[in-house]
């Protein structure tokens, strides 16, 4: 259940005293707390050292590569968008986060958002929801998977900007929700950025075999090409290297176990790729929580291998006129522990039918009225009333 706290104005805490533990707070560390919130698989970076360290800030300028908003089509959605005030978001904001499935040899122009989620910050800026879009729901008004809006957009250049502009507007669509920032990553650039942590904490749920890494000469190999369950018992009979196991429990992994894992659709439970929405999520708040370690915080080499890691593999769209420091200002009061995990169609596969005729997959009742409540800022309220939709992730 997600925490609920005060809002501003309520008559719980006097003005007066939240004057007083926000002077303190900001006292306690060279500026303010600075949270950078990356991803998709949004990685969250809560800093305190990094605030008005000229040279990191400037690393942070020079290594992502920004575009404005504009690319993120207008979905039609009636509802306002969050407006900069002055270089912050006021009020509540979405932000749309696809990562993107390259592989050796793959085409640019063939590039899928096999991951999206959403992220919304409700209106004081003091709670975070995740929030999974299913891959294989159908782009409104087509046959087509909701993952391939992104290749739509790319053209013959492969341009992410072309891939995230068509992304947002059948996302939006989908769910009838605006965008006011997103981003795009490979997953190559979370290996990195897991990486440069070092390891990061990861609970298995249950023994389970992967369909991308192989025991070879006794250590794990990635093995590229094989699509399903059955390629990889295949390959592992003709090869004699056996599928590489993810053993039920909860340890450190490095950044090549822990992305594979969030990776495994085929898993023990039949649960499929809302298990892997389930293991990505668990990812996700895993990094943002190791970056926010003490630890990290205080080696500025660490950051700036952190910035790099990002900067090389993402792309980040931003309101025009707001920079990628003041928009990490903007997340100064979110932390990975803040981040709840929700889920879409109860963890099923939710199937359309049409005149006894089967669409593809579909968003159930709860699941639309979520997205309506996020659009509407009302998604605290509404884990409350549905504590079923809530992921518990480790």
């Amino acid at each position: 259940m997600p925490r609920q706290r005060p809002r501003r104005g309520d008559d719980a805490e006097p003005a007066s005293t939240k004057t007083k533990k926000r002077k303190k707070k900001r006292g306690a560390s060279l500026a303010a707390k600075l949270a950078i919130t990356f991803g998709a698989l949004l990685m969250m970076i809560s800093g305190t050292a990094i605030v008005g360290v000229r040279t990191v800030v400037g690393n942070i300028e020079g290594n992502i590569q920004v575009t404005d908003n504009d690319t993120l089509a207008d979905p039609e959605a009636s509802a306002e968008p969050a407006a900069p005030a002055g270089k912050e978001f006021a009020g509540a904001f979405n932000i749309l986060l696809l990562g993107i499935d390259t592989r050796t040899g793959q085409k640019a122009t063939n590039a899928r958002s096999d991951t999206i989620l959403i992220l919304h910050v409700s209106k004081n800026h003091d709670q975070a929801y995740l929030m999974s879009v299913p891959r294989d729901v159908n782009i409104p008004g087509s046959q087509q998977r909701i993952n391939g809006a992104f290749t739509n957009g790319l053209g013959s250049d492969g341009d992410w900007r072309g891939g995230l502009k068509s992304a947002a507007k059948s996302i939006g669509k989908l769910t009838g929700m605006t965008f006011q920032a997103a981003a795009v990553i490979d997953f190559g650039g979370f290996k990195t950025f897991i990486d440069a942590l070092g390891t990061i904490p990861m609970c298995v749920e249950a023994d389970t075999k992967s369909i991308h890494h192989f025991v070879v000469k006794g250590k794990a190999k990635y093995i590229g090409g094989i699509a399903d369950e059955h390629e990889a018992d295949s390959y592992a009979r003709r090869s004699g290297n056996p599928r590489y196991l993810h053993k039920k429990g909860c340890r450190e992994m490095e950044g090549w176990e822990a992305l594979d894992y969030a990776r495994q659709r085929y898993l023990p439970d039949g649960s499929g790729d809302y298990g892997r929405q389930r293991h990505q999520q668990q990812l996700i708040k895993a990094m943002a929580k190791k970056a926010g370690s003490a630890g990290v915080l205080a080696d500025f080499g660490k950051v700036n291998q952190l910035i790099a890691a990002v900067g090389k593999s993402m792309l980040l769209s931003l309101p025009k006129g707001m920079g990628v420091t003041d928009f990490l200002f903007t997340m100064k009061d979110m932390a990975g522990a803040d981040l709840v995990l929700l889920k879409t169609n109860s963890g099923t596969y939710e199937s359309v039918i049409v005149g006894g005729q089967y669409q593809g997959e579909g968003l159930d009742k709860t699941t639309k009225d979520m997205f309506r409540a996020a659009k509407n800022d009302k998604l605290g309220n509404f884990a409350l009333i549905h504590p079923e939709v809530v992921n518990n992730e480790k």
